[in-house]
């Protein structure tokens, strides 16, 4: 029975996901390891993100760390489960994303799979974005064929990511899946409070509950262009980032920090409902994953705003919500050794179903 590995790094850069998955007919989840991001090397890949001096060296620089990191994560997971290398058929690495301009033409993960390969002996699929890209498509959300493998069936069920930025994968009988990126989810809740309280996140929402939603400043950000675009869409840094909300606030009176953060909760939590609502309407269901799964107010936030239909985390449906996206690039692996064309053309806006991935033999 094959075995593969995924490797997730996503935008909040506070960590590598690696899940170990099984894959006969369907994929199944068999372990899964965390490995924080170091706080120099989140530094840099955030940099990454902007331009800057010497743009070329540092890239290098960063993936070469990247590629050691989910390689020692990669070899203890195997320790732990007692795995030898050559049991392994494929690692499906997705990288760091540090620039995502599909409306330009082009994403860019970094991550060096041909280090990770010869590190781990195991052989890599990585870099699934472009070939969407250029066949003209947003490269972006790729894990909706994921969903459909996991949560296809008889009823209207929405399946949504929140990591950094959110995404829905909408899944209706006899319709083909359709998803795109709504916009924001933890991105700015995490900037704002490690700005004004040094911590990583906002545990359950907590701080964001404490304060009171300001209308006119969530009017302001919902009033951006981009939640006006009907997908195909995606989104990153790029777009939505501290900057852009700063810029916000220097037109308002002064807005208490708590006030704030409640605000970009709400933010993300109507970005969701609205973009839900218009896309399928008479959803059932709406599973939720990645870490603002675990974001209480949130999740009390988006049933609130959603009173006809299920909000509940994919953990209730046996599939960890911290570990979904890791399976997806382990599924995309597979996909890729097996010529399987794994993009779907209704969501990116690609030309044509496409095989994604690059191989770096082991």
């Amino acid at each position: 029975m094959p075995l593969y590995i995924g490797v997730m790094s996503g935008t909040s850069l506070d960590g590598l996901d690696v899940a170990l998955i099984e894959h006969e007919q369907a994929p199944r989840l068999l372990a899964s390891h965390y490995t924080p991001m170091p706080d120099e090397l989140g530094r840099q890949l955030l940099a990454l993100c902007s331009s800057g001096d010497d743009e070329i060296a540092r890239s290098a620089l960063a993936e070469q760390q990247w590629a050691e990191l989910a390689a020692q994560a990669i070899q203890q997971l195997l320790q732990r489960e007692r795995l030898d290398p050559r049991q392994i058929r494929a690692i499906g690495s997705h990288g760091q994303t540090v620039r995502h301009e599909p409306q330009r033409g082009f994403t860019v993960q970094i991550g060096n799979p041909a280090m990770l390969a010869e590190l781990t002996g195991i052989c890599v699929v990585a870099d699934f974005r472009r070939r969407d890209v250029a066949a003209g498509g947003q490269g972006a959300p790729l894990v909706p064929a994921f969903h459909k493998a996991l949560f296809g069936g008889e009823r209207r069920r929405a399946i949504l990511n929140v990591g950094g930025f959110s995404n829905l994968t909408l899944l209706a009988p006899q319709q083909p899946v359709r998803g795109f990126d709504c916009g924001p989810g933890n991105v700015l809740l995490d900037a704002w409070i490690r700005r004004h309280r040094g911590e990583a996140f906002d545990r359950d929402g907590a701080w964001a509950a404490s304060g009171t939603a300001d209308v006119p400043l969530l009017q302001g950000l919902l009033a951006d262009d981009y939640f006006r675009l009907q997908g195909p869409k995606s989104t990153g840094r790029e777009h939505f980032n501290l900057d852009w909300l700063l810029a916000h606030l220097q037109t308002r009176a002064p807005i208490a920090a708590a006030d704030v953060q409640a605000t970009l909760l709400e933010l993300t939590a109507r970005s969701i409902a609205t973009a839900l609502h218009a896309a399928l309407p008479a959803a059932e269901e709406l599973l939720v994953c990645g870490g603002g799964a675990h974001n209480k107010r949130l999740m009390q936030r988006l049933a609130e705003l959603q009173p006809s239909c299920t909000v509940e985390s994919t953990d209730t449906r046996g599939l960890p919500a911290d570990w979904i996206e890791a399976m997806a690039f382990a599924w995309l692996a597979h996909c890729c050794l097996e010529g399987i064309p794994a993009n779907c053309p209704e969501v990116t806006g690609a030309g044509g179903p496409r095989v994604l991935g690059a191989i770096y033999p082991a």
